[in-house]
């Protein structure tokens, strides 16, 4: 990177990992209440998949004339304040950009975040780690909100894509707030899943008290849940008709800095599963791109500038 200039991913037209280009963008100052972080770690989530395949371009979600930045969560160190801003250059921060129609993501050298949607990582955790926090991390944790605390001791919970980074966070959770959780995943992730502090499930029988779906599809949809039961789902654009008296919320995950900030902590301590399956160079943000697009990780790929 230059002194005027820094690198960032983005898609023009988008029709899958392919059409991802590197651009040099002009290397602007941020603005009152905003910051500049020197990226160190990005995380590719399954979301980023629709936006270079287009998906979310044909919903009207994504309107951008030259090109769409990509990625969504992100650590890495201060490196420029504006005014009214009290973080210090060098301080390591994580967050989040939320919304799809941007011209840049975090999936870049740097970038220019308002101080309020960032939170400080702790020392003790790396920013490799850390970079894979904020998305799945406040999803969960506002899934969990929208739960609440179990309603009666032993109420039944059930986390489908329990393995999944969402669906591993949820466990984490909604265990303390005293629902009886079982993670519904592969038979191969059966000593993930409880060791993450829940009972285990390969097939979603009926008649839970509350399910959360962190599937792609939901194809479930609220089977599982028993009647006046509560159904909660990731995908704003599939919402199952209520039925049966059942409570059916939807995410549309928002910034918090002060809950990412418990969540780093949680993280730190080990007691929010922070899980990295490789680090790759940003101009290889193709690659790993292709790797997530055939599922089955347990883990993030990781992309460095």
């Amino acid at each position: 990177m230059s002194k005027s200039t820094y690198r960032a991913a983005v898609v023009r037209t988008p029709s899958g990992p392919d059409s991802i280009a590197i651009i040099d963008v002009p290397l602007t100052e941020p603005g009152p209440g905003q910051v500049r972080v020197a990226v160190a770690a990005a995380p590719v989530n399954p979301t980023d998949l629709g936006v270079v395949g287009g998906f979310f371009h044909t919903m009207g979600l994504i309107n951008q004339p030259h090109h769409t930045g990509l990625g969504w969560d992100f650590a890495g160190t201060v490196d420029a304040v504006g005014p009214g801003v009290d973080l210090a250059p060098g301080t390591r921060v994580a967050g989040v950009v939320v919304g799809f129609d941007r011209d840049f993501g975090t999936f870049a050298e740097r970038l220019i975040v308002d101080a309020a949607d960032i939170a400080v990582v702790p020392d003790e955790l790396d920013l490799d780690a850390a970079s894979t926090v904020p998305l799945s991390g406040l999803s969960a944790a506002q899934i969990v909100e929208m739960l609440g605390d179990a309603p009666a001791e032993g109420d039944r919970l059930l986390v489908t894509g329990a393995a999944g980074a969402i669906g591993a966070n949820v466990v984490a959770l909604a265990l303390s707030r005293n629902w009886k959780v079982t993670g519904l995943a592969r038979a191969a992730d059966e000593a993930f899943v409880r060791g993450l502090g829940a009972d285990f499930a390969a097939e979603a029988a009926p008649g839970w008290d509350a399910v959360v779906d962190t599937s792609s599809q939901q194809e479930r949809g609220l089977t599982p849940v028993r009647d006046g039961g509560t159904f909660v789902g990731v995908r704003p654009n599939i919402v199952p008709e209520v039925e049966r008296g059942i409570t059916v919320h939807t995410l549309m995950v928002r910034n918090d800095r002060e809950g990412l900030g418990r969540l780093l902590a949680r993280a730190a301590a080990g007691h929010l599963p922070t899980r990295v399956h490789a680090a790759m160079p940003l101009s290889e943000a193709a690659e790993a791109y292709k790797a997530t697009a055939k599922g089955g990780l347990r883990g993030r790929y990781v992309l460095k500038p």
